[in-house]
């Protein structure tokens, strides 16, 4: 199976392993005409929980993850409490452990309270925690950073980073790529594993690249909407605000060569819900986020496999391969004799068109909204529990 699965497998190839896995719960599926892929690995989420739960809750996000035929997650620390200590750690893991229907991976912050005045308890939590982030914000102090990245790097963790210099405006190239530019310096001095959120400028692309040929271990994720869209494509309306926000046709278009070579070695969704109130104050007055686990896979396998930027395989290693092997994550195809098989079943020959009220999420702003798209899950298998079925 794992020998055919360059081009996605034909579920006749494996029916009767899955309808082993699948017949004790009830999951009775006719797979025929259908394809199996691995369960997804998102490296940025967003789940809101605990602290915020009005916009998310781990239950609802794990939810709309499974429906989009992800099986792992990493949640990011920008929680109340925030992750930056045993203690505020577990108030989190408790929740996952009662409530999640995937694997969740959290994150501990890099600073207490992500305030970037004081680095968080890193020897502590290294051993519980998938890495280090201050997400949504960028630790503006230089020595702090460097502080943290010499703690996380002794604890054989990886500093994940928010690349933003509030010196510029959020919207312009500068304020992502110094800053960029900063931490590539520190993860050079110090030795630190580095991993970079969400890029969106070709600027960062060039300083990437030129990290990664000096020998550093650095890796970057980007996201759907920089890949598919442009701020051409912007309207006055909340679904299209997130942050970092959409840069221009020709960062586009550099985001994509760059996926195409190698530079860029994951997707992640940064899916990040509000509530319908917090996104329907136009695009000036909105919060920043969208959601994204339920048309990640539809809208890359549609802009991207079928026109023919990328083949499926490299897509499969964008969303599964590349991450796990990043974040030392286990997942694996089903075997025919696996009593625990985690893959997603999906059917990539009808066309639909993407219906926020539909989602499980508990935010449903999105700037694919009405779009129609290939790439429709069927069913979420983790762990040889069917976690998802339409």
């Amino acid at each position: 199976m794992k020998d055919r699965f360059n081009e996605g497998i034909r579920i006749e190839d494996a029916r009767g392993t899955l309808r082993e896995a699948c017949s004790p719960l009830g999951a009775d599926v006719d797979f025929n005409n259908y394809s199996i892929l691995p369960g997804f690995t998102d490296v940025h989420v967003h789940l809101r929980e605990p602290g915020f739960s009005y916009k998310g809750t781990i239950m609802a996000g794990t939810r709309a993850a499974a429906a989009g035929g992800f099986t792992h997650v990493l949640s990011m620390p920008n929680l109340d409490p925030v992750p930056d200590s045993l203690e505020h750690l577990r108030v989190q893991t408790e929740i996952i452990e009662r409530d999640a229907c995937i694997s969740v991976h959290p994150l501990g912050s890099l600073t207490r309270g992500e305030k970037g005045l004081e680095v968080s308890e890193i020897e502590a939590l290294a051993p519980y925690v998938a890495g280090f982030s201050d997400d949504g914000v960028g630790v503006m102090d230089d020595g702090l950073m460097k502080e943290a990245m010499e703690r996380v790097k002794a604890a054989g963790s990886i500093v994940i980073a928010h690349c933003e210099d509030t010196r510029f405006p959020r919207e312009s190239h500068e304020a992502e790529y110094r800053q960029l530019a900063r931490d590539l310096d520190l993860a050079a001095r110090t030795g630190c594993p580095f991993h970079m959120c969400h890029v969106s400028t070709a600027e960062s692309i060039r300083l990437i690249r030129e990290a990664k040929r000096a020998g550093l271990d650095v890796t970057v994720e980007t996201a759907p909407h920089y890949l598919t869209l442009s701020n051409e494509n912007l309207e006055d309306d909340g679904r299209f605000k997130m942050n970092p926000p959409i840069k221009t046709r020709r960062d586009r278009q550099v985001l994509l060569e760059a996926l195409q070579d190698g530079t860029i070695d994951m997707i992640a969704t940064d899916h990040a819900p509000h509530s319908a109130e917090e996104k329907a104050k136009g695009f000036a007055g909105s919060a920043y986020g969208i959601v994204g686990l339920e048309t990640a896979f539809p809208v890359l396998y549609t802009k991207l496999v079928r026109e023919g930027v990328l083949p499926l395989q490299r897509l499969v290693e964008l969303l599964t391969t590349a991450p796990n092997q990043r974040f030392r994550i286990e997942s694996r195809m089903p075997e025919e004799t696996d009593p625990a098989p985690t893959f997603s079943v999906w059917d990539l020959e009808h066309p639909y068109r993407i219906r926020p009220e539909h989602f499980l999420s508990k935010g449903w702003s999105t700037p694919f909204e009405g779009w129609e798209v290939y790439g429709k899950c069927m069913m979420t298998v983790a762990g040889g529990k069917v976690v998802y079925k339409r």
